[in-house]
């Protein structure tokens, strides 16, 4: 079968839908399929850091926008014509596709072609695009155009997809978790204690994890606010912030890590937050490894479909995150919203709820008063994580596939 996949970023860009895209690819290609990915002219697929694998080397990348207007689609058009493609899976954030409108046009352009493929949506989220001043509810209107004109839905999550499930114009919708972005593989040689004091963590020292961009709705001030707490308390606390904090998308992510800088300033907390910085995936790995406990508050509750979140699953991390918010969502007329059945507050996860630094400080002081505790949630995340291989990833997407048509091998099989 011949797979294409559209995505507004792509490595070396920074950004969770990027890193999805291509384990995705890798295991496409490793199960035996061709992959062609269309992107952005900075996701050229070349690897900065990272060992380049027979996988990726099988992998075709065509970087075809640089802003997504309507230059972006028109020349994926022509390439999916080209490539003559089994099926075009269009990866969806709005953000990863600069807030623009045209990307929601595609599946009905495709449908244009004599011989179109099969046309597939995966959903990342369902926030909308910024399309014009007071757009309004045609912003809403232009994320449920992407599934009006395509054969095919997946969404990453529980939520979304009961959202979704409520317009019957929808003809094959399909939930499919993501996996971590993040192997728990370290740099060869890795000892813990010495990375650790390479960032000046001492022995008893308690570090805490944050892995994943800043932005509004993962709670940053919470987290900090939180820590200062801790700190007040006279305990002997660190926070590493791991990974690139503002990414290749999203200018306001910017704005807001300055913000939180500001406020780690304005609290005297500079001597006990570190940050990596966008680093190799192994030195990722290394510094989750190292730590103690993750902390992640989301505003917007816990979920699935964050990669983020799953590597700390898959690196065994005892996790305090945060639980949904009552009645509040971006989209119209939601369902009710509820936490991921396999999240198990007190067994796999501790959560506390969103905006609220004194319960995130108090569950956090749990943890570290509680070693056992913090065993059998780290050992608990790690099983839970094992049921979101790449491979049964891609598994469960090609089985959309062959659902809406596609043969085992293709058109020509």
């Amino acid at each position: 079968m011949k797979i294409c996949l559209i995505t507004g970023e792509y490595p070396p860009m920074q950004g969770g839908v990027g890193d999805y895209t291509h384990e995705l690819a890798k295991a496409y290609v490793e199960l035996g399929h061709q992959v062609v990915v269309l992107t952005s002219v900075q996701g050229t697929g070349e690897y900065a850091y990272e060992e380049v694998t027979p996988a990726d080397q099988a992998i075709a990348v065509r970087p075809v926008a640089t802003k997504w207007r309507l230059i972006g689609p028109g020349k994926a058009l022509r390439t999916i014509r080209a490539e003559r493609p089994d099926v075009v899976n269009i990866q969806y954030q709005a953000a990863a596709y600069g807030m623009r409108a045209s990307i929601h046009l595609l599946p009905l352009r495709l449908r244009s072609l004599k011989e179109h493929p099969k046309v597939v949506i995966t959903y990342h989220d369902l926030r909308v695009p910024y399309l014009f001043p007071k757009a309004g509810p045609l912003r809403w209107q232009a994320v449920l155009a992407l599934a009006r004109w395509s054969d095919g839905v997946i969404v990453t999550n529980a939520d979304d997809e009961a959202v979704l499930a409520q317009h019957k114009f929808i003809h094959c919708l399909a939930r499919v978790p993501i996996g971590s972005n993040i192997a728990p593989v370290p740099p060869p040689g890795y000892d813990r204690n010495a990375w650790r004091a390479k960032w000046g963590v001492q022995a008893d020292d308690v570090l805490l994890a944050y892995f994943g961009f800043l932005n509004e709705s993962k709670g940053g001030e919470n987290l900090i606010r939180a820590l200062g707490q801790l700190a007040g308390q006279g305990l002997p606390v660190k926070l590493i912030m791991v990974g690139g904090q503002v990414g290749s998308s999203d200018p306001n992510n910017l704005r807001y890590a300055e913000h939180i800088q500001g406020l780690i300033e304005q609290l005297n907390l500079k001597d006990r937050v570190l940050s990596t910085g966008f680093v190799p995936e192994q030195e990722v790995s290394a510094s989750l490894l190292a730590s103690d406990i993750c902390v992640l508050p989301y505003r917007d509750g816990v979920s699935l479909r964050r990669g983020t979140f799953m590597a700390a699953l898959a690196h065994g991390l005892p996790i305090v995150s945060t639980r949904y918010p009552v009645a509040k969502s971006h989209i119209p007329n939601p369902a009710e919203r509820w936490q991921p059945a396999e999240l198990k507050g007190g067994s796999n996860i501790l959560l506390v709820p969103p905006d609220d630094e004194a319960l995130l400080a108090n569950a956090i002081s749990r943890l570290i008063a509680s070693p056992h505790l913090r065993e059998h949630l780290g050992r608990e995340a790690q099983a839970l994580s094992e049921r979101f291989s790449w491979p049964q990833i891609a598994k469960q997407t090609l089985e959309l596939f062959h659902e809406i048509g596609v043969p085992e091998g293709g058109a020509n099989a």
